[in-house]
C-alpha cells in the first residue's frame, strides 16, 4: 500500500513563474489545443480537434491534468468512429453542430467562451444529439484507460496479478477529502 501525500508544496518562485504566465496561456489556450496534437486526427481538421478538445474538457473536467491527455483521449475516439462508414462524420459534424450552437447562444464557436459555466449551457443544447452520446460515454474508456494518468489519481493499478486487494488495503479511503 502506497500513502498519497494530499499537500501542494508550491514555492514563492514557481508561485510567480506560474502566475506570471497564466493570463498569456489563458489567451491563446483555444488555439494552442487543437495545434498541439501530436498526430491530426482522421475525421477531423485541426480547428474542429480544438473545439473537441475543450468539449472533453468540460465533460470530464480534472483542472490539474494537463491538456495531452485529453487530446490523447480525442485521438482514440477518432481512431474508433473512423473504422465505420456509419460514423466516420460523426466528430466532425458534431464539432460544426457544437460551433453552431454556441454561435447562437453565445455568438462565438465553442473554444471561443473562456466561461466554463456558459460552453456547459451550451453542451446542455445539444446533450440529446448522438455526437454528445459518443463523446461522452466514448471519454469514459479512452480518458481513463491511459496508464500514465492512474498516478496522477492515485490509482496504483489492478491488483489481481498480486493476489486482489483484501490484503493490501481495499478499505482504505485516504484519498476522500
Amino acid at each position: 500500500m502506497r500513502v498519497v501525500d494530499k499537500t501542494t508544496r508550491v514555492g514563492r518562485r514557481e508561485f510567480l513563474r506560474t502566475t506570471a504566465g497564466a493570463a498569456a496561456v489563458a489567451a491563446v489556450a483555444p488555439t494552442v489545443s487543437g495545434q498541439a496534437l501530436a498526430e491530426p486526427l482522421k475525421t477531423v481538421t485541426s480547428p474542429a480537434a480544438a473545439t473537441l478538445v475543450q468539449m472533453a474538457r468540460d465533460l470530464y473536467p480534472h483542472d490539474a491534468l494537463p491538456t495531452k491527455f485529453y487530446q490523447s483521449a480525442v485521438s482514440i475516439i477518432d481512431t474508433e468512429v473512423s473504422g465505420s462508414a456509419d460514423t466516420i462524420n460523426l466528430l466532425a459534424d458534431g464539432a460544426v453542430e457544437l460551433d453552431a450552437a454556441a454561435k447562437k447562444l453565445k455568438g462565438m464557436p465553442y473554444a471561443a467562451i473562456a466561461d466554463e459555466v456558459e460552453r456547459v449551457a451550451v453542451l446542455k443544447s445539444i446533450e440529446s444529439t448522438p455526437f454528445f452520446a459518443r463523446m461522452r460515454s466514448g471519454m469514459v474508456t479512452a480518458l481513463y484507460n491511459q496508464h500514465d494518468l492512474w498516478i496522477k489519481f492515485g490509482y496504483e493499478g489492478p491488483s489481481f496479478e498480486k493476489g486482489g486487494y483484501l490484503h493490501r488495503g481495499f478499505d482504505d479511503i485516504d484519498w476522500l477529502p
